[in-house]
């Protein structure tokens, strides 16, 4: 089996990226918001980390917000928690995946949370900061406070760029995408 990890900025595409590729995508944001939603002893942990935060189940995307913009550590430890849960899920993923050619690994953290393996093909999806700001800004859930909050935690872009064997410069169109990832795939194959 043959992993790829997207790497990227918050909002460069990596999530579109990585559903164009045509393989089984883990998406760690949407297991994310699953669990928040639906694990009951995910909720029970935050919780009992943070009771002034977290406070109702299923959990509510507003208190983890206010919870991270309240405190940098408050961040650091909801990942924590919510990371565990995560390589559960991912692990779950790449047995029911076994027999397939390829998978795709889209978690934000991948390199930060020491999530990748060394034999992982890592695409950075690079675009550029101005289409960045724009389609941020549509996001309904969209905040800046929040995004500076969680840019910290990542490593530079330079370095995720120097990690990567391809780039794919995103200017979010389908057509230069897909002709990217065909590239890709004839690489590695």
């Amino acid at each position: 089996m043959i992993r790829i990890g997207i790497l990227g900025n918050i909002g460069s595409g990596k999530s579109y990226v990585a559903k164009n590729f045509g393989y089984p995508v883990f998406n760690a944001d949407y297991e994310v918001s699953k669990l928040y939603a639906s694990n009951k002893k995910l909720f029970l942990k935050l919780n009992k980390k943070l009771p002034k935060d977290i406070y109702s189940y299923p959990i509510n995307k507003n208190q983890i917000t206010k919870a991270i913009l309240r405190n940098q550590t408050n961040l650091k430890t909801i990942i924590a928690v919510v990371h565990k849960e995560i390589r559960k899920k991912m692990k779950l993923f790449l047995k029911k995946n076994k027999n397939k050619r390829v998978v795709i690994l889209d978690i934000p953290l991948l390199l930060e949370n020491k999530i990748n393996n060394k034999n992982d093909i890592l695409v950075f999806v690079d675009s550029k900061k101005k289409d960045i700001h724009k389609r941020l800004k549509k996001r309904k859930n969209f905040n800046s406070k929040l995004l500076n909050k969680f840019k910290k935690l990542q490593l530079p872009p330079v370095y995720k760029k120097k990690k990567s064997q391809f780039i794919i410069k995103n200017n979010f169109t389908k057509k230069t995408i897909i002709r990217k990832i065909e590239y890709i795939l004839n690489q590695i194959n």
